[in-house]
């Protein structure tokens, strides 16, 4: 396969999309991620968990740079993006599954609900996103 013409597909596929579609993407890996990481920590794969975990981190430090301060929103959202950092951190150091297992569905919760917001706002039900 022409790995140049799937990188130009891909990158044509990323600038197109709008920037709700591209937030959704961002928790869909957020949420891939946290479960690369589960199941690295269960097969004992460590260098798969930590590199999954520090992924994590890196989106979650993205979508807390990017918000726009000037909502109220932004301000929970910062709060709760710092506590994933942190329990990451735990997450990572600890290899505390428990904790991991806690944090998924709290992405995924996330991810569902920028996925509301942004049907509502694609049919002209909501505000920005």
């Amino acid at each position: 396969m022409d790995r140049r013409g799937y990188q130009q597909y891909k990158q044509q596929a990323i600038n197109s999309m709008t920037p709700g579609e591209l937030l959704l993407l961002l928790y869909d890996e957020l949420v891939k991620r946290g479960t690369m990481a589960s199941i690295a920590l269960d097969k004992k794969d460590y260098p798969v968990f930590e590199a999954s975990v520090e992924r994590c981190m890196d989106i979650i430090n993205y979508l807390d740079e990017t918000l726009d301060r000037k909502y109220d929103i932004s301000r929970d959202l910062g709060r709760l993006y710092e506590f994933f950092t942190y329990q990451l951190g735990r997450v990572k150091i600890g290899r505390n599954k428990k904790e991991l297992d806690r944090l998924r569905p709290m992405f995924a919760e996330l991810r569902d609900a920028f996925h509301t917001a942004e049907r509502n706002d694609s049919q002209g039900k909501g505000g920005p996103v």
